[in-house]
């Protein structure tokens, strides 16, 4: 017969839901404390004012909508470092929604820089050459920010298509280093342009 714990007897205990009249401090240590009922009272409270502030940064609707969601996703990732002490919950969303808004609009200037290049450059015609283009312009951005030796194997991989082994044989660098390399630098291109979790 297993025994339980008492931590184990209290995390069976179904959680009472915070009262959806709860003072913002309550909703506020709550979500620091790790409560999902706070998160979902701070976003029924809060969404608006975050996204009329990413909507008037932006100038865009749809792309506020984006952020706010952004907001409170990184909001409950990072409730760890929030200090209902230091300031309100609202003030700290705002914080958050600052440093998204700005991601978004360099994000924005990014997409247009690519859009320029790519009309600019020779022999871009047709939707697929865009396309082909867009896509070079972009791995050769991601490429540059490498740390060198993942750098130098990925590109032997994109633009002399070769595979790992060739690459190994020509570089003289083993195969399973080589395989390293080439797994950590997809994974920070892949992390840079989506934003996955490393």
């Amino acid at each position: 017969m297993t025994r339980t714990t008492p931590a184990q007897t209290a995390t069976a205990r179904p959680r009472i839901p915070p009262d959806p009249d709860s003072s913002d401090a309550e909703v506020a240590l709550g979500l620091a404390a790790g409560d999902e009922d706070c998160l979902a009272l701070a976003h029924h409270r809060w969404s608006g004012l975050v996204h009329a502030y990413a909507a008037r940064a932006l100038g865009d609707v749809r792309e506020a909508e984006d952020v706010t969601q952004q907001v409170f996703v990184a909001a409950w990732r990072g409730r760890a470092g929030f200090r209902p002490e230091r300031g309100s919950a609202p003030a700290w969303l705002l914080g958050i929604a600052r440093h998204k808004t700005a991601d978004a609009l360099s994000a924005r200037t990014r997409r247009l820089e690519l859009a320029a290049a790519a009309a600019a450059a020779p022999g871009a015609g047709g939707e697929d050459g865009t396309d082909r283009l867009l896509d070079r312009i972009v791995i050769t951005r991601e490429l540059a920010r490498l740390p060198r030796a993942q750098r130098d194997v990925l590109a032997l991989a994109f633009y002399a298509d070769l595979t790992q082994a060739q690459i190994a044989a020509r570089t003289g660098i083993p195969l399973g280093t080589v395989k390293s390399h080439t797994r950590r630098g997809l994974h920070r291109i892949r992390h840079s342009l989506t934003g996955a979790p490393s």
